[in-house]
Parts: structure tokens; C-alpha cells; sequence
């Protein structure tokens, strides 16, 4: 009953226009946009009119929320389900937009025991089953650079997928346990090879904060596989071949710039 009243609900905000500061939003600021065909633009925006709906969106430090940084948020955040099976990440309610870079405070217990207090400066958080919080400079500037391979939405939304089986270490639901061994496998060996070659000071393809943990290389990962397609595809094959499987896209035959 439950599922048939939000797939009521949700064809109901499908039979609404597209509105149009989302649409000129989409070819203003989400620079991979252009370069979907028309099918896959037609699916991304019904995720968007979806995903924008269903959020809470709050403003934070003086941020005004408007139907295009809605807009630029969800595309970016939808474009890892166009070919995923997915709820539109239900279990995100509310989104916290910051005009920059914000602050955190963060404990660290050290020798005997002392505490020291400090503040963290971040460009985007994902709360297990609680919200995502973006920095507004770093979300538009993803958006419009889509071939630098940092995408603060897409890297916070990929720990979202991460955290659906409940455990955000880095694997997500797969099918089958064949899958299973080979993500792991294949995952393992690159996240290995990310950290000896940070540890080493070697230029990496990766974005060395994925040597920090699984979780942060699978999110890491997932924006080189959108924003470094081909490149990902020619160094690590393995790598984007088991991100291809996962996300169901080969975004290397699609996305010409990267």
C-alpha cells in the first residue's frame, strides 16, 4: 500500500511541466548534460523533477534556495542512478546547502588521554541515513567542471549507495556473490595500489583521498568513473569494468570530453 501511494505520488509530480529554471539550469550549469542523448536527458529529468520534490532543502548560513541549485544539486546526484535499480535515495530527507566551505568541530583523543578540540573545514558530508550537507562554490564548480574528476555531489551521493546495505565499507548491494568476489577483489587491489602509491608520493590518476579508507576510494572512484571515464577505462580497466556492472552506464562511450 505504502509503495502504491509513493508511485501514486510521484506519477503525479511526473504529470507537472519540467519547470523551467530547472531546465535552463541543466544546460547553464551541468556541463555533462549536453552530452547525453536524448533519451537518457528525458530520464535524468524526471529523476530531477522527482528527486527535487521529495527532498527538504534548507539554506544554511545565508544560502537562498532556489529551484536551480535544486536543480544542479539533483542532476549530478541522479546521474548515478540512470542505470541503477533505486528509490531515488530515499533515505535522503533534507539537503544543507553552505554558501562555501564550512565548518566543523571535531574531538581527537590523544596521549593519557587528552582531548583536543578543533574545527574541520568541509566541502560535503552524508550522514548515514540522515542528510547530505554541500558547500554551494564546490557543488557549481563541479557542475560546470565534469572532467577534473572531484564532483563533491557525486563523491557524497556514492556513500549514500555505499550505506544502503547498512554498513558504508566501501561495497555497495550487489546481485549475487559472484559479484560479490570480483568487486572486492578488484576494489581491493586498486585501493591497495592508491595507498602505496600516495605513500610513495607518485602521481596517481585517483584522487589520493581515496587511499584514506575503502569507503572514501569507492566514493573517489565513482567520480573518476563519471569524470575520467576514458582515462579510468585505459589505466585501470578492471576498475571501471566492475563500476560499469555496478552502475549499469559506460559513461567512456558517452561522455566525449573525458
Amino acid at each position: 500500500m505504502i509503495r502504491w501511494l509513493r508511485n501514486r505520488r510521484r506519477k503525479r509530480i511526473l504529470d507537472q511541466p519540467f519547470p523551467d529554471g530547472a531546465e535552463s539550469a541543466l544546460h547553464a550549469d551541468v556541463a555533462f548534460y549536453g552530452q547525453l542523448d536524448r533519451t537518457q536527458q528525458r530520464a535524468l529529468r524526471d529523476l530531477v523533477q522527482v528527486f527535487i520534490a521529495e527532498k527538504g532543502w534548507v539554506g544554511c548560513a545565508g544560502v537562498d534556495i532556489t529551484i536551480e541549485k535544486k536543480a544542479v544539486v539533483a542532476a549530478q546526484a541522479c546521474l548515478l542512478l540512470l542505470g541503477l535499480k533505486h528509490n531515488y535515495y530515499r533515505h535522503v530527507k533534507s539537503i544543507l546547502i553552505y554558501p562555501n566551505t564550512y565548518q566543523v568541530p571535531t574531538k581527537r583523543v590523544g596521549a593519557a588521554g587528552v582531548v583536543t578540540e578543533s574545527r574541520s573545514a568541509r566541502l560535503g558530508e552524508a550522514w548515514y541515513r540522515g542528510p547530505i550537507v554541500l558547500s554551494w562554490a564546490d557543488t557549481l564548480a563541479g557542475a560546470r567542471n565534469a572532467a577534473d574528476g572531484r564532483n563533491v555531489v557525486i563523491h557524497e551521493f556514492a556513500h549514500k549507495l555505499d550505506f544502503l546495505d547498512g554498513s558504508g565499507n566501501g561495497t555497495p548491494p550487489l546481485p549475487d556473490r559472484a559479484a560479490m568476489e570480483t568487486w572486492r577483489e578488484v576494489m581491493t587491489t586498486a585501493y591497495e595500489k592508491l595507498v602505496d602509491r600516495t605513500q610513495r608520493g607518485r602521481a596517481t590518476l585517483l584522487n589520493k583521498y581515496g587511499a584514506t579508507n575503502p569507503p572514501e576510494f569507492f566514493a573517489v572512484a565513482t567520480e573518476a568513473f563519471f569524470e575520467k571515464s576514458r582515462q579510468l577505462q585505459r589505466k585501470h580497466p578492471d576498475l571501471y569494468t566492475v563500476l560499469q556492472d555496478y552502475f549499469g552506464q559506460d559513461p567512456a562511450s558517452w561522455l566525449t570530453t573525458r
